[in-house]
Protein backbone atom coordinates (compact mmCIF):
# COMPACT_ATOMS: atom_id res chain seq x y z
CA UNK A 1 0.00 0.00 0.00
CA UNK A 2 1.26 3.48 -0.85
CA UNK A 3 2.01 5.63 2.17
CA UNK A 4 -0.83 8.06 2.90
CA UNK A 5 -1.37 11.08 5.10
CA UNK A 6 -4.96 11.89 5.98
CA UNK A 7 -5.14 15.65 6.53
CA UNK A 8 -8.13 16.88 8.53
CA UNK A 9 -8.85 20.61 8.32
CA UNK A 10 -11.63 23.03 9.19
CA UNK A 11 -12.45 25.94 11.49
CA UNK A 12 -11.72 26.08 15.19
CA UNK A 13 -14.19 24.20 17.44
CA UNK A 14 -15.60 22.12 14.58
CA UNK A 15 -14.40 18.79 16.01
CA UNK A 16 -11.05 18.14 14.26
CA UNK A 17 -9.22 16.79 17.32
CA UNK A 18 -11.88 14.22 18.18
CA UNK A 19 -12.12 12.94 14.60
CA UNK A 20 -8.34 12.81 14.22
CA UNK A 21 -8.06 10.65 17.34
CA UNK A 22 -10.75 8.28 16.09
CA UNK A 23 -9.04 8.03 12.70
CA UNK A 24 -5.60 7.51 14.24
CA UNK A 25 -6.97 4.74 16.45
CA UNK A 26 -8.64 3.11 13.46
CA UNK A 27 -5.38 3.06 11.47
CA UNK A 28 -3.22 2.41 14.55
CA UNK A 29 -1.06 5.46 13.86
CA UNK A 30 -0.09 8.86 15.27
CA UNK A 31 -1.23 12.46 14.74
CA UNK A 32 0.78 15.44 13.56
CA UNK A 33 -0.72 18.70 14.78
CA UNK A 34 -0.85 21.50 12.20
CA UNK A 35 -1.62 24.20 14.73
CA UNK A 36 0.72 27.17 15.05
CA UNK A 37 0.07 27.61 18.79
CA UNK A 38 -0.47 24.15 20.27
CA UNK A 39 3.24 23.43 19.82
CA UNK A 40 4.09 25.82 22.68
CA UNK A 41 4.57 24.20 26.09
CA UNK A 42 3.61 27.36 27.99
CA UNK A 43 0.19 27.73 26.30
CA UNK A 44 -2.48 25.14 27.01
CA UNK A 45 -6.00 26.28 27.82
CA UNK A 46 -6.21 29.19 25.39
CA UNK A 47 -5.01 27.15 22.42
CA UNK A 48 -7.45 24.28 23.00
CA UNK A 49 -4.82 21.57 23.20
CA UNK A 50 -5.99 17.96 23.29
CA UNK A 51 -6.63 16.85 26.85
CA UNK A 52 -4.16 14.77 28.84
CA UNK A 53 -6.43 11.77 28.24
CA UNK A 54 -6.55 12.40 24.49
CA UNK A 55 -2.78 12.79 24.30
CA UNK A 56 -2.45 9.48 26.15
CA UNK A 57 -4.74 7.70 23.68
CA UNK A 58 -2.76 8.68 20.56
CA UNK A 59 0.78 9.99 20.20
CA UNK A 60 0.84 13.58 18.89
CA UNK A 61 3.71 15.31 17.12
CA UNK A 62 4.08 19.12 17.33
CA UNK A 63 2.21 19.35 20.63
CA UNK A 64 4.31 20.76 23.50
CA UNK A 65 7.33 20.47 21.22
CA UNK A 66 8.58 24.07 21.45
CA UNK A 67 8.81 27.06 23.79
CA UNK A 68 7.28 30.49 23.26
CA UNK A 69 10.86 31.77 23.34
CA UNK A 70 11.70 29.89 20.14
CA UNK A 71 10.86 31.10 16.65
CA UNK A 72 8.36 28.73 15.09
CA UNK A 73 7.10 29.31 11.57
CA UNK A 74 5.69 27.47 8.57
CA UNK A 75 9.14 26.60 7.20
CA UNK A 76 10.15 24.98 10.49
CA UNK A 77 6.83 23.13 10.63
CA UNK A 78 7.28 21.82 7.08
CA UNK A 79 10.60 20.20 7.97
CA UNK A 80 9.35 18.93 11.34
CA UNK A 81 6.21 17.39 9.81
CA UNK A 82 8.07 15.76 6.91
CA UNK A 83 10.55 14.20 9.33
CA UNK A 84 7.66 12.97 11.49
CA UNK A 85 5.78 11.28 8.65
CA UNK A 86 8.96 9.73 7.31
CA UNK A 87 9.56 8.22 10.74
CA UNK A 88 5.96 6.98 10.93
CA UNK A 89 6.13 5.48 7.46
CA UNK A 90 8.93 3.26 8.68
CA UNK A 91 6.30 1.52 10.82
CA UNK A 92 2.88 2.46 9.42
CA UNK A 93 1.23 2.95 6.04
CA UNK A 94 -0.96 5.83 7.25
CA UNK A 95 -0.37 9.05 9.19
CA UNK A 96 -2.97 11.57 10.34
CA UNK A 97 -2.51 15.34 10.38
CA UNK A 98 -5.00 17.83 11.76
CA UNK A 99 -5.07 21.53 12.45
CA UNK A 100 -6.55 24.84 11.50
CA UNK A 101 -3.41 26.76 10.50
CA UNK A 102 -3.88 26.88 6.75
CA UNK A 103 -0.34 27.99 5.95
CA UNK A 104 1.12 25.08 7.92
CA UNK A 105 -1.09 22.60 6.07
CA UNK A 106 -0.08 24.19 2.77
CA UNK A 107 3.60 24.03 3.73
CA UNK A 108 3.32 20.30 4.43
CA UNK A 109 1.26 19.42 1.37
CA UNK A 110 2.76 21.73 -1.23
CA UNK A 111 5.93 23.30 0.13
CA UNK A 112 6.62 27.00 0.63
CA UNK A 113 7.81 29.86 -1.52
CA UNK A 114 11.47 30.77 -1.07
CA UNK A 115 11.11 34.07 0.79
CA UNK A 116 14.34 35.67 2.06
CA UNK A 117 14.91 35.65 5.83
CA UNK A 118 14.49 38.89 7.75
CA UNK A 119 16.46 40.18 10.70
CA UNK A 120 15.12 39.73 14.19
CA UNK A 121 15.72 43.43 14.78
CA UNK A 122 13.34 44.46 12.00
CA UNK A 123 10.72 41.94 13.10
CA UNK A 124 10.82 43.06 16.73
CA UNK A 125 10.70 46.75 15.77
CA UNK A 126 7.57 46.52 13.63
CA UNK A 127 5.91 44.04 16.00
CA UNK A 128 6.41 46.48 18.88
CA UNK A 129 5.04 49.33 16.79
CA UNK A 130 2.00 47.22 15.85
CA UNK A 131 1.34 46.41 19.50
CA UNK A 132 1.41 50.12 20.33
CA UNK A 133 -0.46 51.47 17.30
CA UNK A 134 -2.84 48.65 16.42
CA UNK A 135 -4.18 47.04 13.26
CA UNK A 136 -5.17 50.27 11.52
CA UNK A 137 -1.55 51.49 11.70
CA UNK A 138 -0.27 48.18 10.34
CA UNK A 139 -2.76 48.24 7.46
CA UNK A 140 -1.74 51.79 6.58
CA UNK A 141 1.97 50.88 6.61
CA UNK A 142 1.43 47.92 4.30
CA UNK A 143 -0.78 50.00 2.02
CA UNK A 144 2.04 52.52 1.65
CA UNK A 145 5.00 50.12 1.57
CA UNK A 146 3.52 47.18 -0.35
CA UNK A 147 0.36 48.28 -2.19
CA UNK A 148 0.48 45.14 -4.32
CA UNK A 149 0.06 42.89 -1.30
CA UNK A 150 -2.44 45.27 0.30
CA UNK A 151 -4.69 45.07 -2.76
CA UNK A 152 -4.58 41.27 -2.96
CA UNK A 153 -3.72 39.91 0.52
CA UNK A 154 -5.40 39.25 3.86
CA UNK A 155 -5.52 42.75 5.30
CA UNK A 156 -7.43 41.68 8.44
CA UNK A 157 -4.71 39.18 9.36
CA UNK A 158 -1.95 40.91 11.35
CA UNK A 159 0.49 38.02 10.96
CA UNK A 160 0.27 38.20 7.15
CA UNK A 161 0.53 41.99 7.22
CA UNK A 162 3.59 41.91 9.49
CA UNK A 163 5.24 39.38 7.20
CA UNK A 164 4.55 41.48 4.10
CA UNK A 165 5.87 44.62 5.77
CA UNK A 166 9.07 43.05 7.09
CA UNK A 167 9.88 41.48 3.71
CA UNK A 168 9.40 44.82 1.95
CA UNK A 169 11.53 46.69 4.50
CA UNK A 170 14.37 44.15 4.24
CA UNK A 171 14.37 43.35 0.50
CA UNK A 172 12.79 46.45 -1.01
CA UNK A 173 10.44 44.17 -2.96
CA UNK A 174 6.83 43.13 -2.52
CA UNK A 175 6.33 39.77 -0.84
CA UNK A 176 4.29 38.89 -3.93
CA UNK A 177 7.57 38.89 -5.90
CA UNK A 178 8.65 35.80 -3.99
CA UNK A 179 5.28 34.04 -3.93
CA UNK A 180 5.56 32.00 -7.12
CA UNK A 181 3.16 29.25 -6.10
CA UNK A 182 5.43 26.35 -7.07
CA UNK A 183 4.15 23.10 -5.59
CA UNK A 184 6.45 20.47 -4.15
CA UNK A 185 5.79 16.85 -5.06
CA UNK A 186 5.52 14.66 -1.97
CA UNK A 187 6.48 10.95 -2.15
CA UNK A 188 3.24 9.92 -0.44
CA UNK A 189 -0.48 10.29 -1.04
CA UNK A 190 -2.38 13.09 0.69
CA UNK A 191 -6.11 12.77 1.40
CA UNK A 192 -7.68 16.03 2.54
CA UNK A 193 -10.81 15.94 4.72
CA UNK A 194 -12.64 19.17 5.55
CA UNK A 195 -15.05 19.41 8.49
CA UNK A 196 -17.95 21.84 8.48
CA UNK A 197 -21.01 22.66 10.57
CA UNK A 198 -23.95 25.01 10.09
CA UNK A 199 -22.86 28.48 11.18
CA UNK A 200 -25.17 28.60 14.20
CA UNK A 201 -23.84 25.24 15.46
CA UNK A 202 -20.22 26.29 15.01
CA UNK A 203 -20.83 29.58 16.79
CA UNK A 204 -22.50 27.71 19.66
CA UNK A 205 -19.44 25.45 19.91
CA UNK A 206 -17.11 28.45 19.91
CA UNK A 207 -19.04 30.29 22.60
CA UNK A 208 -19.20 27.19 24.79
CA UNK A 209 -15.51 26.51 24.31
CA UNK A 210 -14.63 30.02 25.46
CA UNK A 211 -16.82 29.63 28.54
CA UNK A 212 -15.13 26.31 29.30
CA UNK A 213 -11.69 27.86 28.89
CA UNK A 214 -12.52 30.55 31.42
CA UNK A 215 -13.77 27.93 33.89
CA UNK A 216 -10.59 25.90 33.38
CA UNK A 217 -8.38 28.86 34.31
CA UNK A 218 -7.58 30.77 31.12
CA UNK A 219 -7.29 34.08 32.98
CA UNK A 220 -4.71 32.59 35.34
CA UNK A 221 -2.80 31.15 32.39
CA UNK A 222 -2.72 34.56 30.71
CA UNK A 223 -1.59 36.24 33.93
CA UNK A 224 1.31 33.80 34.19
CA UNK A 225 2.42 34.80 30.69
CA UNK A 226 2.29 38.58 31.22
CA UNK A 227 6.10 38.99 31.33
CA UNK A 228 6.33 37.59 27.79
CA UNK A 229 3.26 39.23 26.25
CA UNK A 230 5.46 40.87 23.59
CA UNK A 231 6.45 37.52 22.07
CA UNK A 232 4.97 36.57 18.71
CA UNK A 233 3.52 33.34 20.12
CA UNK A 234 1.20 35.34 22.37
CA UNK A 235 -0.20 37.60 19.66
CA UNK A 236 -3.28 35.46 19.37
CA UNK A 237 -6.98 35.33 20.16
CA UNK A 238 -7.76 34.50 23.78
CA UNK A 239 -4.59 36.08 25.09
CA UNK A 240 -4.71 39.56 23.55
CA UNK A 241 -8.21 40.20 24.89
CA UNK A 242 -7.31 39.19 28.44
CA UNK A 243 -4.13 41.27 28.31
CA UNK A 244 -6.45 44.20 27.58
CA UNK A 245 -8.53 43.32 30.63
CA UNK A 246 -5.43 43.05 32.82
CA UNK A 247 -4.34 46.47 31.53
CA UNK A 248 -7.65 47.89 32.75
CA UNK A 249 -8.92 48.68 29.26
CA UNK A 250 -12.13 46.65 29.57
CA UNK A 251 -14.15 44.57 32.00
CA UNK A 252 -13.75 40.80 32.23
CA UNK A 253 -17.17 40.11 30.63
CA UNK A 254 -16.22 42.45 27.78
CA UNK A 255 -12.93 40.61 27.30
CA UNK A 256 -14.68 37.24 27.24
CA UNK A 257 -17.20 38.51 24.71
CA UNK A 258 -14.34 39.85 22.59
CA UNK A 259 -12.69 36.42 22.63
CA UNK A 260 -15.91 34.85 21.35
CA UNK A 261 -16.32 37.47 18.63
CA UNK A 262 -12.71 37.31 17.48
CA UNK A 263 -12.74 33.51 17.50
CA UNK A 264 -15.82 33.53 15.27
CA UNK A 265 -14.04 35.93 12.92
CA UNK A 266 -10.98 33.67 12.92
CA UNK A 267 -13.15 30.64 12.10
CA UNK A 268 -14.59 32.54 9.15
CA UNK A 269 -11.09 33.35 7.85
CA UNK A 270 -10.12 29.70 8.23
CA UNK A 271 -13.07 28.59 6.13
CA UNK A 272 -12.27 31.21 3.49
CA UNK A 273 -8.72 29.83 3.29
CA UNK A 274 -9.69 26.16 3.12
CA UNK A 275 -12.53 26.74 0.67
CA UNK A 276 -9.92 27.83 -1.88
CA UNK A 277 -8.59 24.25 -2.03
CA UNK A 278 -10.49 22.21 -4.59
CA UNK A 279 -8.99 18.93 -3.37
CA UNK A 280 -10.69 18.99 0.05
CA UNK A 281 -13.67 16.67 0.51
CA UNK A 282 -16.13 18.12 3.04
CA UNK A 283 -18.02 16.17 5.72
CA UNK A 284 -19.93 16.57 8.96
CA UNK A 285 -17.47 16.02 11.84
CA UNK A 286 -19.34 12.99 13.17
CA UNK A 287 -19.88 11.20 9.85
CA UNK A 288 -17.08 8.69 10.51
CA UNK A 289 -18.43 5.99 8.21
CA UNK A 290 -18.54 8.26 5.15
CA UNK A 291 -15.13 9.73 5.96
CA UNK A 292 -13.55 6.29 6.32
CA UNK A 293 -15.20 5.06 3.12
CA UNK A 294 -13.85 8.08 1.24
CA UNK A 295 -10.32 7.71 2.65
CA UNK A 296 -10.18 4.00 1.91
CA UNK A 297 -11.50 4.46 -1.63
CA UNK A 298 -8.82 7.05 -2.36
CA UNK A 299 -6.13 4.86 -0.78
CA UNK A 300 -7.31 1.94 -2.91
CA UNK A 301 -6.93 4.08 -6.01
CA UNK A 302 -10.65 4.33 -6.75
Amino acid sequence: MQHTCIVIVGPTAVGKTALAIRMAEHFNTAIISADSRQCYREMTIGVAKPSVEELARVHHYFINSHSIHQEVNAALFEQYALQSVNYLYGQRAVAVMTGGTGLYVKAFCEGLDDIPPVSLEVRERITKEFQQQGLAWLQQEVAEQDPLYYSTGEIQNPHRLLRALEVKLVTGQSIRTFQQGKKAIRPFRIVKIGLELPKEDLHRNINQRVENMMQEGLLEEVQSLLPWRHLNALQTVGYNELFQYLDGNCTLPEAVEAIKTNTRHYAKRQMTWFRKSIDIQWFSPTNDAAILDYCQSVMAGA
